[in-house]
């Protein structure tokens, strides 16, 4: 262990919120897993399994921008324990409303709506808190780690609620609760000096400054978009259950290891870039994962054997992970503290749009030409968009350290 790792390790602050963040975010994930098997048995209508993140990503999109000015206002660490509390008090409503068999879709639909809202305010918040817990000589390293744990939680949440959801929906939800409350406590234990902000009112034009912010310095503007379109142009994982069942001929197992492919690969990756965390060509680095995400998307896309389907989408995972670490941690690094939760929020904003409209896409084209039409055209499109961002933004790829 070097001695940069081992003192992030020791601060007590950090390490408490990477806990926090991982009971919280495994435990969202189990909660979004069993609130659609919930729904399902309930109604068995796809229509209301898609209401389900309909009604959180609705909510989540038209607050996080005032969300982002209140993160920048109060005191981030309280911001980030009463979204976790909520989400506990979520889970306990639905254990209660289980058993008093007052669990329907309308009440599914409702919590679901105080669950995007929450997201909404979480997001920018622990993002924002980051950087106030750790030296800025040891963020990159932090963002590595908060994403390897990110990528736990992802693999990890949704197969623990599978296997909970067997003793039923309540057994799910109890343990929902438990982790939240887990990750409340540990959030109220987060301590760091914070600095009440003197400013105006929260109003939308002071929720926009955000938006403003990152328009203004071409550095942010095109390591978001850069991300953005990325991930809107290889959204070749929403076509996983076609891929599985008519090209790659597996059933569920196979569709399960597909599905947990990139999330690996991100997790490895993060691995790899806290124990040596990138130090110089940033810049050209965060091109190069970009360009390497569009081709192995290519290679899935022309795949028709499962294991190499797995290897592609684990090498598009591992790319997509050094995207995120170089884009959060130059975004970090080039924000004023008062700024960051409003940024934050337009990085949210952002990725949310492009993750659904990503699905979108690939679904349209995948109907019109098939679905390796659509994973080859969205990979080579995001080879394009690397080549044209490159052009487009000098600034960013000449970068060579993190820190301008």
């Amino acid at each position: 262990m070097t001695p940069e790792l081992r003192q992030l390790l020791g601060s007590r602050p950090f390490t408490r919120f990477l806990l926090a963040r991982f009971f919280g975010l495994t435990a969202s994930q189990m909660l979004m897993v069993a609130l659609a098997w919930h729904m399902y048995d309930l109604t068995r209508s796809a229509w209301d399994l898609g209401l389900v993140g309909l009604f959180q990503f609705v909510p989540a999109l038209l607050v996080t921008l005032p969300a982002g000015q209140v993160v920048d206002r109060w005191h981030r660490g309280r911001i980030f324990t009463a979204c976790v509390l909520l989400q506990a008090l979520t889970a306990v409503v639905l254990v209660g409303a289980m058993g008093l068999g007052l669990d329907s879709r309308n009440l599914i639909l409702a919590l679901s709506v105080v669950l995007g809202v929450v997201r909404a305010f979480q997001m920018p918040a622990q993002q924002a808190l980051t950087p106030l817990l750790v030296p800025s000589n040891l963020l990159a390293r932090a963002v590595a780690l908060s994403s390897s744990a990110v990528q736990v939680s992802v693999i990890g949440g949704p197969a623990l609620g599978g296997v909970l959801y067997a003793a039923g929906a309540g057994a799910v939800y109890a343990t929902c609760a438990v982790l939240s409350l887990a990750a409340c406590a540990l959030a109220l234990r987060v301590h760091y000096a914070h600095q009440a902000a003197a400013g105006r009112a929260v109003s939308w034009r002071e929720a926009l400054a955000g938006l403003s912010f990152v328009w203004q310095r071409k550095v942010l503007l095109g390591a978001v978009s850069l991300d953005m379109f990325a991930v809107l142009l290889g959204g070749a994982v929403a076509l996983l259950p076609i891929y599985a069942r008519d090209i790659l001929h597996t059933g569920p197992e196979g569709l399960g290891l597909l599905r947990a492919a990139p999330a690996v690969g991100a997790l490895l990756m993060s691995l790899v870039l806290t124990r040596w965390p990138l130090q110089r060509h940033v810049g050209r680095l965060l091109f190069a994962a970009v360009a390497v995400f569009g081709l192995a998307t290519v290679a899935f896309g022309l795949s028709h054997q499962l294991w190499w389907s797995v290897l592609a989408l684990a090498i598009t995972g591992a790319a997509d992970n050094i995207s995120v670490v170089v884009r959060l941690t130059v975004m970090q690094l080039e924000t004023p503290d008062e700024m960051r939760g409003r940024v934050a929020a337009v990085n949210s904003i952002f990725i949310g749009a492009s993750n659904q409209l990503g699905e979108f896409e690939s679904g349209a084209v995948a109907a019109l030409w098939g679905p390796e039409a659509s994973a080859i055209s969205g990979g080579l499109g995001t080879v394009l968009v690397a080549l044209l961002w490159w052009r487009m933004f000098p600034a960013l790829a000449q970068r060579d350290r993190l820190r301008g």
